[in-house]
């Protein structure tokens, strides 16, 4: 994994803790610090077998009175990194799973920021995950970090996920927020449910396909994970996405030819309504033109700018 070579402190993190560590992005950004002499602390709902014996997992319950009862195992943490949150794309969203999504992103970042406030000393950073999601349905509007949030349920929540980290910084904390686009990876996400379909060559556009979709490989989305870890000078919203936007048809077109099978069975926009009603209009079918402009002022060496090379890297690895 390529590191930036300038504009950062070299000194790693020495105490980490993490939420959503068996995600698909906690499981690569945990990979990714193997061989690094750092302590990874994953605070889990509940223990797997392979847990019990575990002493670098904390049992949480982010709705609970006290969400972390053994809270002084957190000593020493000097990185914190959230990216706990229901899956947004999973299905329709009916008005109780919409509360769970809420309650997800909410409920835990609140919760957590309450116990690391309380530490002395407190941690350097908190690096929480948002998403592009933020901006609503903008269309063609070229969306940087100074953007304004956009209109919807999905950009709702990702301003109060945003502002219940607030304490942090007040708290003197650096917070960052990742706002993340679609993360391809083979093992997991958009791209690994997406694959099945166009090996068959059954895939196509989601709606007319001019729809702006912002991407990034799990490589670079770890890769700025760390780098806002070791980059005191990143605070606030950062961009989580490759450098070359694409279109919803320009990644059909790129997804296909990686493949080589064909790609000509589009699924219009009123049967992704049909099926999914509200989430379709703004998961699926949003234009939202985001560019990683704080990371590029920051000269962020992306591994992967090109949405061709890249998903022929993906799925030849």
């Amino acid at each position: 994994m390529t590191e930036p070579p300038t504009n950062i402190s070299l000194a790693l993190p020495g105490r980490i803790l993490i939420s959503g560590a068996s995600g698909m992005i906690g499981t690569a950004l945990v990979r990714s610090w193997k061989s690094d002499p750092i302590q990874v602390l994953r605070l889990v709902r509940q223990h797997s077998n392979s847990d019990e014996a575990d002493t670098q997992t904390i049992l949480w319950n982010p709705s609970a009175p006290h969400p972390i009862p053994n809270a002084e195992r957190l000593a020493g943490v000097d990185t914190v990194i959230h990216l706990s949150g229901a899956n947004v794309a999973a299905g329709r969203w009916t008005p109780k799973y919409k509360r769970e999504i809420v309650a997800s992103r909410l409920d835990t970042t609140s919760a957590l920021v309450d116990a690391i406030t309380k530490l002395n000393p407190r941690p350097r950073v908190l690096v929480c995950a948002s998403a592009i999601g933020i901006y609503g349905n903008r269309g063609d509007e070229l969306l940087t970090e100074a953007a304004a949030p956009g209109t919807g349920f999905l950009a709702e929540t990702c301003v109060a996920w945003e502002h219940a980290a607030r304490p942090a910084e007040a708290a003197g904390i650096r917070v960052v927020h990742a706002r993340f686009g679609v993360v391809l990876s083979p093992r997991g996400g958009a791209l690994a449910k997406l694959l099945p379909l166009f090996r068959l060559g059954l895939g196509g556009n989601l709606g007319d396909g001019r729809e702006w979709m912002p991407w990034i490989t799990i490589d670079d989305a770890v890769a700025v994970l760390r780098y806002c870890i070791r980059n005191e000078s990143i605070h606030g919203p950062v961009n989580t996405v490759a450098p070359l936007a694409v279109t919803n048809a320009e990644f059909t077109r790129a997804l296909a030819a990686a493949l080589h099978r064909p790609a000509i069975i589009p699924a219009p926009a009123f049967a992704l309504r049909l099926a999914f009603g509200q989430m379709a209009d703004e998961a699926l079918l949003a234009s939202c033109r985001v560019v990683p402009e704080k990371l590029r002022q920051a000269g962020f060496p992306f591994a992967d700018p090109g949405i061709g090379p890249a998903l022929r890297r993906l799925l030849s690895s």
